[in-house]
């Protein structure tokens, strides 16, 4: 079974100015997969749908919505200092929404074996009750909980590999001990978040496992210590899907890190992962974009996951 690509130009709608987050990189992204034949040819690519209030409220209160939906009307240029938005800022952020569930669909019906859902904006940051970071609707968040509300999965794995905490899917799932969220980040770092104590509460203490990284890390220990956490999450937890929060940032030369990573460390984590997606979830993993703004590079070591993804 082949790689499913979720993907829309709409993305490039959400016009972010001058702003990191902003369409050259689903442009560099898409010009790097379409250099390589072989894979681009090989990708079974599929529009997204549309999230709609009922799938995101599964996360995110109503009120964030019409705030959001209020402040795109109106023309407001930005919903804080750090994210930028437009008019069309909204819909845009459902069709990435969208995507991530249409991953999920594509993956649990068989259809494809796995599937990366190249959109924007991203989503580790937003809260149930609010949008920051660059991002308005938790992508991730709302992947996991639609398989397991609609699609009938119990456990979900998420694991976050962007530079910055992903304070906004923490925060979702911290006393749920149906999804395990695991994340690797630089710290301290924004958004201030991420601590090895962060480790859940009530019944979802211990499913949330952080490891904080110095900045300059090198890459050989910041992948020493994703295999061992890997290793201890499957001592604890089956999950019956992976979601990936993919962030790129953690590359070395991001202007928005300080971590190290090369591509071939992003492809030898995605077997990694996909290897445990084999022995537990039925090989079930979707990739979701986050973060990533090295416009010279992000293109490619995005052509190097997804070809680890369709390996």
């Amino acid at each position: 079974m082949r790689t499913a690509l979720v993907h829309s130009p709409e993305y490039l709608k959400h016009d972010t100015r001058r702003h990191p987050e902003n369409a050259r990189r689903l442009e560099a992204v898409t010009l790097a997969l379409e250099a390589d034949e072989s894979l681009w040819n090989g990708l079974r690519k599929l529009p997204p749908r549309s999230a709609d209030d009922e799938d995101i409220t599964r996360c995110h209160s109503a009120e964030m919505i019409d705030h959001i939906h209020t402040l795109c009307e109106r023309g407001v240029p930005f919903v804080d200092i750090d994210t930028a938005i437009c008019p069309e800022s909204l819909e845009v952020a459902r069709l990435g929404a969208g995507a991530a569930l249409t991953a999920v669909d594509e993956v649990v019906s068989g259809s494809s074996a796995n599937a990366f859902a190249l959109v924007r904006p991203p989503g580790h940051h937003a809260s149930a009750g609010r949008a920051m970071g660059f991002c308005l609707l938790n992508n991730a968040a709302l992947a996991a909980r639609y398989a397991q509300e609609r699609r009938g999965l119990e456990r979900v794995l998420i694991i976050d590999w962007d530079v910055h905490h992903g304070n906004g899917t923490q925060d979702i799932f911290y006393d749920d001990p149906t999804v395990f969220y695991f994340s690797t980040h630089q710290y301290p770092y924004y958004p201030g978040t991420g601590s090895a104590g962060e480790r859940g509460e009530s019944k979802g203490e211990g499913f949330n496992l952080n490891i904080p990284l110095s900045q300059g890390s090198s890459a050989k220990s910041h992948r020493e210590a994703f295999s061992e956490a890997l290793r201890h999450i499957e001592s604890k937890f089956s999950p019956d899907l992976i979601v990936i929060s993919a962030g790129f940032d953690s590359r070395r030369g991001d202007p928005l890190g300080g971590l190290m990573l090369e591509d071939q460390d992003f492809a030898e984590m995605t077997k990694e992962v996909l290897d445990l997606a084999d022995r537990h979830a039925g090989g079930r993993v979707i990739s979701v974009l986050e973060g990533g703004y090295n416009l010279q590079t992000l293109g490619e070591t995005i052509r190097t996951h997804i070809a680890a993804l369709a390996s």
